[in-house]
C-alpha cells in the first residue's frame, strides 16, 4: 500500500489504524502462509466469508432420513455393538442426554440400559453424589384445581450436568416464569399443607437430610416423603442422589430396609429409601422475573447440548424436546458459531425444511453411515426415548411418547410399534421377521435395583 501511494511505512500504518478505528478495514492473516500482518476491507472480507460458507455448504451431500437415524443410533450408542460400559460410558451417555426430559421410570428401565452394557443404578448414584450430574423437573406441570400429585412413572424428569444447570433452569423459567406464590406459577392452593411446610423448611435452612426435614417440619416421615414427592412432581425440589427419585417411584413394600443385605437375592429391590438420597434441596433457589427471556449464554449452552445429543440439529429433530429456547434464538446462535468456524451449516438430511447445523466430527460420521451397507439389524427403543423420531424425521405416523409404547427400527426405518399392548406394523416385513419384531418389542428386564419401580399416584 505504501509503495504505489508514495508513502513511508509509518504513514501507511497510521492511516490504516485510523481506518480500523472507523471500522472500514480489519487486520489479520487472510492469505495462507502469510507471515506479515495483512489488512482487508471489511465489506470485501464479509463477501469472502459468505463465499467460503456457501462453498462449504455446497460440498455437503444430504443423506436420507433412514441414514440419519442409523447415524443417530451410532451417535447415541444405541446401535448393536455401539453400547458403552462402565462409569465413563455412562458419563458420555448423560453428556449426550444432558437436559432431556424423559419419563421418570424410563431412565433406568429403558433409556440408560439401551446404551450402557450391564447398567447398574449405583453408577448413576455415584455421578449424582459426586456432583457431576443432577436431576429434576424442568418443564412446568399442568395446573389443576386440587393439590399437586406426587411423582409417577410418567413425570418428565431431566438429568443434566451440574455445570450447565443454570442454563437449563434459566431457559425453563424464562419460558414459564414463576408467578406469585411459588415456582412455576404454583398458587397457594397448588401444594398441600405438608408440601408447603417442607418447602418452607428448605427455603429457610437450605439443603437438608431427610431426617432433618422430618424434625424441622414436625411431620411424620411418611408425610414428609409424600410432600417431597409432590414437590418433585412440581419441579421445585431435587436431591443429591438419584436414589431419592427411585425411592419415590417404588412402593414402600418393595424397598430394601436400610442396611439390609440384598446382594444374594435372586430378585433385587430398590436400594433403601428416601433417606439414602443425601440432601434434599430447592431446584430453583433464586426466583426470576416472570416471563423473563433467558440470557444469550444460556441459549448458547443449550445449543451446544443439542448438538452433542443429535450431532446434526434441525427444527424437526427437536419437535419432541421440552423446555427449549425458541428455534429463532437457537438459529441465531448456530449462525454465529458457523461464522466462527466452530460448527458446519448446510443441507445434511434430505427432506427437512429450514436450516441445519452439525458438529464437524458428526459430518464425517454421517457420511460413513451413508456409505455403510444396511445390516438388517433390529433396534428397539421406548417411545419416550429421544430416538423416537418416527413421524418427525422419518415418514409415517407419530408414536405417542407413552412409557408402555415401544417401536422397532430396521436400518433406520420404523418397522413396527407396540401400542396399548398390540403390535402395529409401520412397514412391510415377512413372517420370519414378525417373531423377531415381537421379541424386540417386549420390554427388556429392568436392571438390578431399578427392576421394581412401580406405579405410585400422588
Amino acid at each position: 500500500l505504501a509503495a504505489p501511494l508514495g508513502l513511508n511505512d509509518a504513514t501507511a500504518d497510521e492511516a490504516l489504524l485510523a481506518l480500523e478505528g472507523e471500522g472500514v478495514v480489519l487486520r489479520g492473516a487472510f492469505t495462507p502462509g502469510a507471515r506479515e500482518r495483512e489488512w482487508c476491507d471489511r465489506r470485501l472480507l464479509a463477501r469472502i466469508h459468505r463465499y467460503t460458507l456457501s462453498r462449504l455448504r455446497a460440498e455437503i451431500e444430504p443423506v436420507s432420513p433412514a441414514d440419519f437415524m442409523r447415524f443417530l443410533f451410532d451417535w447415541q450408542h444405541a446401535a448393536p455393538g455401539r453400547r458403552v460400559a462402565g462409569l465413563d460410558g455412562l458419563r458420555a451417555v448423560l453428556t449426550a442426554l444432558d437436559g432431556d426430559e424423559i419419563a421418570a421410570a424410563a431412565w433406568e428401565s429403558e433409556v440408560l440400559p439401551a446404551r450402557v452394557e450391564d447398567y447398574d443404578p449405583s453408577m448413576l448414584d455415584t455421578l449424582c453424589l459426586t456432583g457431576e450430574v443432577a436431576w429434576g423437573r424442568l418443564s412446568a406441570p399442568a395446573r389443576a384445581g386440587g393439590p399437586a400429585a406426587g411423582p409417577i412413572r410418567t413425570t418428565p424428569i431431566a438429568v443434566f450436568l451440574r455445570e450447565r444447570a443454570r442454563a437449563w433452569l434459566a431457559i425453563a423459567q424464562g419460558d414459564t416464569g414463576p408467578a406469585e406464590g411459588g415456582p412455576h406459577g404454583l398458587a397457594s392452593g397448588g401444594l398441600s399443607a405438608d408440601a408447603r411446610d417442607v418447602l418452607a423448611v428448605l427455603a429457610r435452612r437450605g439443603a437438608s437430610f431427610f431426617f432433618d426435614l422430618t424434625g424441622a417440619a414436625n411431620l411424620l416421615p411418611t408425610r414428609v416423603e409424600r410432600a417431597l414427592g409432590e414437590l418433585v412432581a412440581a419441579g421445585v425440589v431435587t436431591a443429591d442422589g438419584f436414589a431419592g427419585l427411585r425411592a419415590l417411584l417404588t412402593p414402600s413394600d418393595k424397598r430394601r430396609p436400610l442396611g439390609a443385605a440384598g446382594a444374594g437375592r435372586r430378585r433385587r429391590t430398590a436400594p433403601d429409601g428416601v433417606e439414602t438420597a443425601g440432601r434434599w434441596s430447592l431446584l430453583r433457589p433464586v426466583p426470576t422475573t416472570a416471563g423473563a427471556a433467558p440470557g444469550e449464554d444460556a441459549v448458547e449452552a443449550q445449543a451446544w447440548a443439542l448438538l452433542r445429543r443429535y450431532g446434526v440439529v434441525f427444527r424437526r429433530a427437536l419437535m419432541r424436546e421440552e423446555s427449549l429456547a425458541p428455534w429463532r434464538e437457537l438459529t441465531r446462535v448456530y449462525r454465529r458459531l458457523e461464522a466462527r468456524g466452530e460448527i458446519r451449516g448446510g443441507r445434511f438430511v434430505a427432506g427437512m425444511s429450514g436450516e441445519q447445523f452439525a458438529l464437524p466430527e458428526a459430518v464425517g460420521t454421517l457420511r460413513a453411515a451413508r456409505r455403510a451397507e444396511p445390516s438388517g439389524a433390529l433396534v428397539a427403543v421406548s417411545a419416550v426415548d429421544p430416538l423416537n423420531l418416527a413421524g418427525y424425521v422419518t415418514a409415517g405416523d407419530v408414536i405417542p411418547a407413552v412409557t408402555a409404547n415401544r417401536l422397532v427400527y430396521r436400518d433406520g426405518t420404523p418397522l413396527a410399534a407396540r401400542e396399548a399392548g398390540r403390535v402395529r406394523p409401520l412397514g412391510e416385513y415377512g413372517g420370519a421377521t414378525a417373531r423377531q419384531i415381537e421379541q424386540a418389542l417386549v420390554r427388556r428386564p429392568a436392571p438390578r435395583a431399578a427392576e421394581n419401580l412401580g406405579h405410585r399416584a400422588g
